[in-house]
């Protein structure tokens, strides 16, 4: 339900750049927790989806340019991926972790990044390439971030197994089975880290034109390297050596940490090329 209100506020931020909007809305309330959780997931993902698309139409570019249009991209990406892969799995437990993960992101873009429309920095003006490669640079951290909200589950889950012969209790019981969150940890990586291969080499691409070096080891460069080394090694790890199990989840849990870290460390803590915080 925060998510919601998030996503509303969120909404209404973005659209206020276009003008005024209206949207009649309404409300019916479901006869189950689980259901009015379900409907607001499902509000959270329209209204994000509102609100990116009215930045669009009022900044005149891919609303991507900033860290409030970033970090509210990327908040819409884990709501949209959460809710596919939810209906993917006939699971709904994946919101239980990920949901707050996209609020906060929300209330930090929110609280913290100034919303005004405001020209960009000329290294990020007009640059086609530049678009597809943040744009799939969001996707893959929203595909990757899902393997860390099924690696939580699935930790919590095996934490301390039930003995066979006594029926499991308390709120692991409501889980889904271990096997079912591995999967869905396994296949939210086959997701993310091709787009995360893909909008790496896009960078390459685009720094050349914009610094004249394909690669720079700025620190943004360097840690996206790290983190796309560490889902290669669970790739690797899980397809060739058979990891599964709690290693497997502890090494996508770095895996998004490296991704956190990429993304507030170099914008906040690490100076260089690729940081906009003040934008």
């Amino acid at each position: 339900m925060l998510n919601a209100v998030g996503g509303w506020t969120t909404y209404r931020q973005a659209a206020t750049s276009a003008g005024n909007v209206s949207i009649p809305v309404a409300v019916t309330t479901p006869g189950s927790a689980a259901a009015l959780a379900r409907v607001a997931l499902y509000v959270s993902l329209a209204l994000l989806t509102s609100a990116l698309v009215f930045r669009a139409i009022a900044v005149e570019r891919p609303p991507i340019g900033n860290l409030w249009e970033y970090t509210i991209a990327l908040s819409w990406g884990i709501v949209l991926f959460t809710t596919v892969f939810e209906t993917a799995f006939k699971d709904r437990s994946l919101g239980i972790v990920m949901l707050p993960v996209a609020t906060v992101m929300m209330a930090v873009a929110l609280a913290f990044f100034p919303s005004e429309v405001r020209p960009l920095v000329p290294a990020l003006q007009a640059n086609r390439i530049l678009g597809i490669h943040v744009t799939t640079m969001v996707l893959s951290y929203s595909a990757l971030s899902i393997s860390f909200g099924a690696s939580i589950l699935y930790l919590l889950k095996t934490a301390r197994p039930a003995p066979a012969t006594q029926p499991a209790e308390g709120q692991s019981s409501r889980l889904p089975d271990s096997e079912t969150l591995s999967e869905i940890a396994y296949w939210s990586v086959l997701v993310g880290f091709p787009l995360l291969t893909l909008g790496v080499a896009l960078g390459a691409y685009w720094a050349n034109s914009a610094w004249g070096r394909y690669w720079g080891w700025d620190p943004k460069e360097t840690s996206a390297l790290l983190t796309w080394f560490i889902y290669a090694g669970y790739l690797h790890a899980r397809g060739l050596r058979g990891w599964e199990g709690r290693r497997s989840a502890w090494l996508l849990v770095l895996g998004f940490g490296a991704v956190l870290f990429t993304y507030f460390a170099v914008n906040f803590l690490i100076s260089g090329l690729h940081s906009y915080a003040g934008v």
